[in-house]
């Protein structure tokens, strides 16, 4: 009986993905048949950037949290059932009661927003072909029960299904017509402890740009940006920004993509750091496209040649491959990318969308990318899941 719900909740789950919604639309379908077969009061969902971990966009539902409270127990604070832990142990879900044996007060989390009502929490991390692309919680009034195993088995069988459908919504068409202009680099500056400092108005536009569900009471409350400051706080001494954790990249409500990267300041009296605002160029942002639609490495250098314009035989020859195998390797990328043809590969998917974003993919900076380990390993092994 449990398995076919979960198979009907997962077909479910499949068909709001064929609508090619946006991925706030998606989340809030798919919750909707989540809720059928796990009761909840809350819920939060996350993207996150695969290469760092970092939130990317958050939409909340009777949730209201600082951008700074979340960064600071999701990145900082070591407690129960983190999203970045679960993907790492290779358990992907998990319910709090569950995992302090009753006693809620046995996360950090939970101690903080105890006086607020809220219960037990479901979490889960959404991995899709071993990439880490989102994260959402469900949780529960204190007046409620707590989430069972079956809960979590039933949240950890659907993981991968909803992860697989919003990596393709985070590419979904923007018909938005709200910002879209380029305001020039912002940045927000943080005193020693992680107290704001100051914000560029740059910054501040683009911060309104960003999706985050609801708005942050100030912009320097941001989720996004915070995520950043944390990681910047945890930086080594000279560590170069730009190959390091703490950067993400970010699609706006408008479709532009822009890189947030956090750094430590010198010259000064204290401990300083800075989250730097600003387009994000085709070499960052080509792996995300790429391995959003699934592509392999081949199938997206085939996928660049054909922007090009390049014959069958030519791209063979540049690829040192047969033709035949240009031709299997198209018909792969075009079962991934949802269309028939080169010139439909071409017109709708990439020049119309997403060419801009696919120069120099050779030249993407190390690490931008991180794949998940098919072994499962146990609660609390602290090895990287993700490389």
């Amino acid at each position: 009986m449990v398995g076919d719900r979960i198979s009907h909740t997962r077909d479910d789950i499949t068909r709001v993905a064929g609508l090619g919604s946006d991925w706030v639309k998606y989340c809030s379908a798919v919750e909707e048949h989540v809720a059928e077969v796990i009761p909840h009061d809350r819920c939060c969902w996350h993207t996150v950037d695969p290469g760092t971990v970092l939130f990317t966009g958050s939409v909340n539902r009777n949730i209201e949290c600082s951008g700074s409270w979340l960064a600071n127990y999701e990145y900082v604070v070591d407690d129960v059932n983190q999203w970045a832990h679960l993907a790492r142990s290779g358990r992907v879900a998990g319910g709090l009661s569950i995992d302090t044996g009753g006693d809620l007060t046995r996360s950090a989390r939970y101690r903080s927003r105890e006086a607020y009502g809220v219960g037990d929490e479901l979490r889960v991390s959404l991995i899709a072909g071993g990439i880490y692309w989102g994260a959402a919680a469900f949780l529960r009034d204190a007046d409620q029960p707590a989430f069972t195993d079956e809960h979590v088995r039933t949240i950890a069988a659907l993981s991968s299904s909803i992860a697989d459908g919003l990596r393709t919504a985070e590419l979904a068409r923007v018909t938005s017509t709200s910002g879209g202009s380029d305001h020039g680099p912002g940045v927000v500056l943080f005193e020693a402890g992680g107290e704001a400092e100051s914000i560029s108005p740059a910054a501040e536009m683009w911060i309104a740009e960003m999706i985050e569900i609801p708005a942050p009471t100030t912009p320097i409350e941001s989720k996004i940006v915070q995520a950043v400051a944390a990681q910047a706080r945890m930086l080594p001494p000279g560590a170069e920004p730009l190959d390091s954790k703490a950067r993400s990249r970010v699609r706006t409500r408008s479709g532009e993509w822009l890189l947030l990267y956090g750094t430590r300041l010198r010259g000064g009296t204290d401990d300083r750091t800075a989250v730097v605002i600003q387009p994000a160029t085709p070499s960052e942002i080509a792996p995300l496209v790429a391995f959003a639609y699934g592509l392999s490495e081949r199938e997206t250098q085939i996928t660049l040649l054909c922007l090009q314009g390049r014959s069958t035989k030519n791209m063979a020859q540049a690829l040192s491959v047969s033709p035949y195998t240009v031709q299997d390797h198209l018909k792969g990328i075009f079962d991934k990318t949802g269309v028939h043809s080169r010139s439909e590969l071409v017109g709708h998917v990439f020049l119309e969308h997403y060419v801009p974003r696919w120069e120099s993919v050779a030249a993407a900076p190390p690490g931008w990318l991180v794949k998940a380990t098919a072994d499962n390993k146990p609660h609390g092994d602290s090895s990287p899941m993700l490389s």
